[in-house]
């Protein structure tokens, strides 16, 4: 019997072990800006420089809002630009009953926010990505973080 147990756990062992190497996210960049104080200031942009190496592979890019429960709107608009080109982007953190729609982790709501999933880069090198809050109020308050997460997605 303990034979049995023993291999039953080895098996079990090795497919966790080979899920784990198999199933990875491809992580390129990944980097989150602290807001002082949790107050997004209007006039305060996230500057993030990332590297890309391969252009064979397209890539999935997100952007991350982390905010308190003080964040007092049930929506968000982000300036989001690189030297080429700005978009704007609106986004709801909550739904149509308050409830936060991110992940919650120690105080704080984690909101993903997909730029693009299938963007293909045309050459290497370094590149550029800024993160502005559109809001009417110039203090945004309860916002902690801004991140930004770029993964490859990997040929099939």
């Amino acid at each position: 019997m303990y034979n049995v147990r023993c291999t039953i756990c080895m098996v079990a062992l090795a497919v966790v072990a080979l899920c784990a190497t198999s199933c990875k996210n491809d992580i390129v960049y990944s980097r989150f800006v602290p807001v002082s104080s949790e107050k997004w200031q209007i006039d305060s942009v996230a500057h993030f420089e990332y590297a890309i190496t391969d252009t064979h592979n397209d890539y999935r890019m997100l952007v991350y809002v982390r905010h308190t429960e003080r964040y007092p709107y049930q929506n968000m608009w982000l300036f989001v630009g690189d030297s080429l080109h700005r978009d704007t982007i609106e986004f709801y953190l909550a739904d149509d009953r308050g409830k936060w729609l991110g992940n919650k982790h120690h105080g704080f709501i984690e909101m993903p926010i997909l730029l693009e999933e299938n963007y293909h880069f045309a050459d290497t090198g370094k590149y550029f990505l800024t993160v502005q809050h559109g809001m009417r109020d110039s203090i945004l308050r309860g916002v902690t973080d801004i991140g930004l997460e770029i993964i490859k997605n990997g040929k099939e």
